[in-house]
């Protein structure tokens, strides 16, 4: 049973790479024109009310959440897959405390942007401020930004000569350091009591809020699909380019790619810093939506879910990571139905997806081909014993 779904499962990759080979025979302009068609239906998901496909919105069922809300998670959350991938999928590190890059945007924009943080408390004590100022959003964009590549420098500077399950470990304990230190130091972070007030665009949360306000959603969603096609953008040039080479190098294999001339741990390096900034961003984008955090939402089961994202869609394909991201934030909310079973059914669905399809559900052609090669030499095995 299982050889006929894994079967099956080969004809529908073939039938993707096949619509992949289609969309690159398409003209630039039609290219051009595919591409406005799809980025103008994204803009349009939260307003979806469509014949047939409003069941699609979670405020349709009872106790569903809000339908753009949810939205703006699942762009936070692609966002994330993105960054991660170009960590695991592009440099093939294994990265388990990506929640850390995540906190440390959030907690950017929350101690530098908010005037109930003790920072910017202490700033306005030291240099005679009035008590309403503080950093502007735009500005915390920056900090957040450099923070989090600074800090994916720090950690990587030591341990990226570690390799496999040692540096899964070492970024593991990188982003429960990153919440046991939130938690604790409550003269910087307020420690579990958190930091409330948290800008966005148009300032603090205030009822004179025109568009970003803490009701409406959409707004929010739009600024983040924004960024979120900004990034897919910017990766997808990286990862043509001469560094992008340089990582899947040093993901097929690091010595030789030392032995060509590729110097393995200045583009692990720079992956790191790379996927840490992009990380930072969609904390910073997160906390400036709920405009309030506290250390209980950055915990090591989001790290790992962070990383089943990538794995569940594909690794090495941005395509195949944000459709992992979308599934994995949309799915658990639209079927609230089953109130405590959701995850349940979601758990096993997971374990299925990676039994059934370990390359992902849309995996690069070459990750494909190497789990094709593993599972050829596997079944050769025992005959030559």
């Amino acid at each position: 049973m299982i050889d006929k779904i894994r079967s099956a499962d080969s004809r529908r990759v073939g039938v993707l790479h096949a619509i992949g080979d289609r969309w690159r025979a398409l003209t630039k302009w039609q290219q051009a024109l595919g591409l406005v068609a799809f980025v103008a239906i994204l803009y349009y998901l939260p307003l979806l009310g469509i014949p047939g496909l409003t069941w699609l919105r979670t405020d349709s069922i009872e106790g569903g959440n809000n339908w753009a809300g949810v939205l703006f998670v699942c762009a936070i959350y692609v966002l994330v897959a993105i960054g991660l991938n170009v960590v695991v999928g592009l440099a093939g590190l294994l990265d388990l405390g990506y929640i850390g890059f995540f906190a440390i945007g959030a907690y950017s924009v929350a101690l530098f942007g908010s005037v109930n943080s003790p920072v910017v408390k202490w700033i306005q004590q030291e240099f005679n401020l009035p008590p309403t100022w503080a950093v502007t959003w735009a500005i915390c964009l920056f900090i957040a930004i450099v923070l989090t590549m600074i800090s994916g420098v720090l950690l990587g500077w030591p341990t990226l000569r570690l390799r496999g399950d040692y540096l899964a470990i070492v970024t593991l304990g990188f982003g429960e350091i990153i919440r046991i230190v939130a938690r604790n130091a409550t003269g910087l972070t307020n420690g579990p009591v958190g930091i409330s007030a948290i800008p966005g665009p148009e300032g603090a949360p205030s009822p004179d809020n025109k568009v970003f306000g803490l009701i409406d959603a959409k707004p929010w969603y739009w600024l983040a699909i924004t960024f979120v096609l900004i990034m897919v953008f910017l990766v997808r040039r990286l990862e043509h380019s001469r560094v992008g080479r340089a990582w899947l190098a040093v993901r097929e294999d690091e010595d030789a790619a030392a032995v060509m001339g590729v110097y393995p741990f200045k583009f692990k390096l720079w992956a790191f810093a790379i996927g840490a900034a992009l990380g930072g961003l969609s904390g910073f984008l997160f906390g400036s939506r709920n405009a309030f955090i506290d250390p209980t939402q950055f915990n090591a089961n989001l790290s790992i879910l962070f990383v089943a994202m990538v794995v569940v869609g594909g690794s090495g394909n941005m395509i195949g990571v944000s459709l992992g991201a979308v599934l994995l934030a949309y799915l658990p909310e639209r079927f609230r139905d089953f109130a405590d079973y959701r995850w349940l059914v979601f758990g096993l669905a997971m374990v299925l997806v990676m039994i059934l399809r370990p390359q992902g559900l849309v995996p690069s052609r070459r990750r494909a081909r190497e789990l094709k090669d593993r599972a050829a030499e596997a079944e050769e095995a025992p005959a030559h014993v």
